[in-house]
């Protein structure tokens, strides 16, 4: 298998500055000249990649994604909600399974059905433990999978599940309070996942300050999502703060 570029640059953002921003980018939630304008704006402020995808997708993927490639040279990382949510003009995907749950569809399923066009398009996948944590609401996630999130009191559940996810092969784990969580994902969660895996640990979902992000990254986190605190209060100034944040 050929070397994954993209998992060796985010490894090199993590020598660089111990921990790493990525920027969501919801299809669903902006045209594309708007999505092009915040591509441009998050490689000014510093971010360290792009994630591209949503729980539910109607717009053109492909367009945008191309579109996206062409504005910026940050990594465009894929993340999907299913097996449709693929398109060659990307770099890489979180090839997630959704650990936490028990749906075989999310487990096994999706993955199996996106593996071939993963090949067909030359993405580099990047095998990927998704953990939803309970964020104080239903969210998109929890309802089109239809899993029962991990209590955010319940550390002792999430850290053997990331273990499980190390132990099976995976190279990143994802702790996702879900877009537009009332409450982010615990630091006590992620210490202890932390304490007891050695891959990286991705966090996303309710984090709307660059405080915030600090505590998570304090905490253990070595990658921040934001997503939708952009998308509603987006600024070239605001991302700056949360990558100085971040990567200080």
């Amino acid at each position: 298998m050929r070397s994954n570029w993209v998992l060796n640059y985010f490894h090199e953002v993590l020598k660089k500055h111990h921990a790493g921003y990525f920027v969501l980018i919801d299809p669903e939630q902006c045209e594309i000249e708007k999505c092009v304008k915040l591509a441009s704006e998050i490689e000014q402020a510093g971010a360290d990649a792009i994630l591209l995808g949503g729980s539910f997708l109607t717009n053109d993927l492909h367009h945008i994604a191309k579109a996206l490639k062409q504005e910026t040279e940050l990594p465009l990382v894929l993340f999907p909600g299913d097996s449709m949510h693929l398109t060659p003009h990307a770099d890489a995907i979180l090839y997630i399974s959704l650990i936490s749950g028990r749906n075989p569809n999310y487990l096994i399923g999706e993955q199996v059905k996106a593996a071939p066009w993963i090949q067909r398009y030359a993405l580099k996948p990047i095998p990927t433990g998704y953990m939803l944590i309970e964020g104080g609401n239903k969210t998109a996630v929890e309802f089109m999978s239809g899993t029962t999130p991990i209590p955010r009191d319940k550390p002792d559940i999430a850290g053997p599940h990331a273990l499980a996810a190390q132990y099976l092969g995976m190279q990143m784990v994802y702790l996702e309070a879900g877009s537009g969580a009332v409450h982010s994902v615990p630091e006590e969660m992620i210490t202890t996942v932390k304490n007891q895996i050695s891959i990286p640990i991705i966090v996303g979902g309710g984090i709307r300050t660059p405080a915030i992000a600090a505590k998570k990254v304090e905490a253990g986190a070595d990658f921040i999502v934001t997503g939708n605190i952009l998308e509603e209060n987006g600024s070239l100034e605001l991302m700056k703060a949360f990558a100085n944040a971040i990567h200080g």
